[in-house]
């Protein structure tokens, strides 16, 4: 292996790194966007948390992106391919210079209002799916820009390979929000029972009350779990509560 290809191999293992220890993603993307823009080498990047909605992009250097240049792009950029691949496409790490030649870039609305003012001349984007905003599924896009020369197959290889990775991460951050509960509170007391090995007549000794009524409570909680019986409502119950300890703070 040549040294620069072992230095390149040491920039994304610092990510990987970074992204195997991350317990917060408020935390993580500060520390990550400059081993990121090491891995793929560049002059800026641009993390955008929520595609396609208005929450700010992270950038780096920090305050890259003025109101002028954000209100540019929001008017301009629906006819830029690198932006469709992006946000509508695959998401796949994309060079803007496989998409579209110099003049064609440099034709575009954008180019003279948001591109041009970034030194943004060569392009790397990728997006990916980053967990739950609000209850909503997530993708978070990045862009990598450099002034000088274009992005190497090396350079498309590395971002392919942390796409995956921050994708799984942001995943594990940002779970879904379980539906809430069907059942009631009653309801919940006889199968977290039920769930730990305990007899209806167990149940109703330990919750005070006749076995009829937990029969009751069971019958009206299995149709609202949709379950056939008293080990498929066990194990709803118990995957209900392993999920809740995970979303717990």
């Amino acid at each position: 292996m040549s040294a620069a290809a072992e230095a390149g191999l040491r920039r994304i293992l610092a990510v990987v790194d970074l992204l195997i220890d991350a317990v917060d993603e408020d935390t993580l993307v500060p520390a990550l966007l400059p081993l990121l823009l090491g891995a793929v080498p560049g002059d800026s990047i641009i993390w955008s948390p929520r595609a396609g909605c208005a929450d700010r992009p992270l950038t780096l250097p920090a305050g890259l992106l003025t109101q002028d240049i954000r209100d540019a792009f929001a008017r301009e950029s629906a006819g830029d391919s690198l932006v469709a691949h992006t946000t509508l496409g695959p998401g796949t790490p994309m060079r803007r210079s496989t998409l579209q030649t110099c003049g064609e870039f440099h034709a575009l609305a954008a180019y003279a209002d948001v591109y041009r003012p970034l030194h943004a001349e060569q392009q790397l984007a990728m997006s990916f799916p980053a967990g739950y905003a609000a209850g909503v599924p997530r993708k978070v896009c990045v862009a990598i820009s450099r002034s000088g020369g274009d992005f190497s197959d090396d350079d498309v290889a590395a971002a392919a390979l942390l796409r995956t990775r921050l994708s799984h991460v942001l995943n594990r951050l940002a779970p879904p929000t379980p539906p809430p509960s069907p059942v009631t509170r009653r309801e919940s007391a006889v199968l977290a029972l039920l769930a730990r090995g305990l007899t209806n007549q167990q149940i109703a000794r330990r919750l005070a009350i006749s076995p009829r009524t937990v029969d009751k409570h069971l019958e009206h909680a299995y149709a609202k779990l949709q379950v056939g019986g008293r080990v498929e409502a066990a194990n709803a119950w118990l995957t209900r509560e392993r999920a809740a300890v995970r979303l717990a703070p």
